[in-house]
């Protein structure tokens, strides 16, 4: 095979191998500090494994994980059962809430939403 074939073979890999975002992540408070310091678009998910609420909307936050489009959003997921000192610090009183933080700047917050588009958009706040 010659050199030109085989970079051009090797640009081609490149291309169509796509950029991914940061997989979901643990929640830690020196995680969020960390990611806050550096001025990261940040999404918390307060996850308890028995919500269906959570259950449901799981898949969507996986996905975002996994698309170009959100790869500069950390997604941070908090146990909502075991971490209760976190979610004090945080204010977060329900499973299935999702924080969006822009640096240090909260910027968003819901709570119970399934639909994958509300999802998504919400997702994309701190990325704007």
């Amino acid at each position: 095979m010659s050199i030109a074939r085989f970079l051009s073979l090797a640009a081609l890999t490149l291309v169509a191998v796509p950029l991914h975002a940061q997989p979901v992540q643990p929640f830690s408070l020196a995680a969020l500090k960390a990611a806050q310091a550096a001025g990261k678009p940040v999404l918390i998910d307060a996850f308890a494994p028995w919500c269906p609420t959570c259950r449901a909307q799981a898949p969507t936050i996986e996905k975002l994980a996994a698309d170009p489009a959100y790869k500069n959003l950390i997604i941070l997921r908090l146990d909502y059962d075991h971490q209760t000192a976190e979610k004090k610090v945080l204010g977060i009183h329900q499973q299935s809430t999702l924080i969006a933080y822009k640096g240090n700047r909260e910027v968003g917050r819901i709570v119970g939403i399934t639909d994958p588009a509300q999802l998504r958009d919400f997702a994309a706040t701190p990325l704007r």
